[in-house]
């Protein structure tokens, strides 16, 4: 299994998610339906990208930095 850090460009802003998966296709399957229940409305979706992958094991995790404003 693999942690993936996955970038999504929506038509207003940019989304992050964390996925774990078995392999890279696995993991931009279900890219959309997690989009589609986190929004009330389902946003236009521009691009998604694999930012990161790594192996699961204890203490793995990501940094998602926010926007100042």
């Amino acid at each position: 299994m693999f942690l993936y850090k996955i970038e999504v460009e929506l038509a207003d802003k940019m989304a992050y998610l964390i996925i774990l998966a078995e392999t890279d296709e696995k993991a931009f399957d279900v890219v959309e339906s997690h989009i589609e229940r986190h929004f009330i409305k389902k946003p236009e979706i521009r691009s998604i990208a694999l930012v990161e992958k790594k192996r699961t094991e204890a203490g793995n995790g990501y940094v998602i930095e926010g926007a100042f404003h």
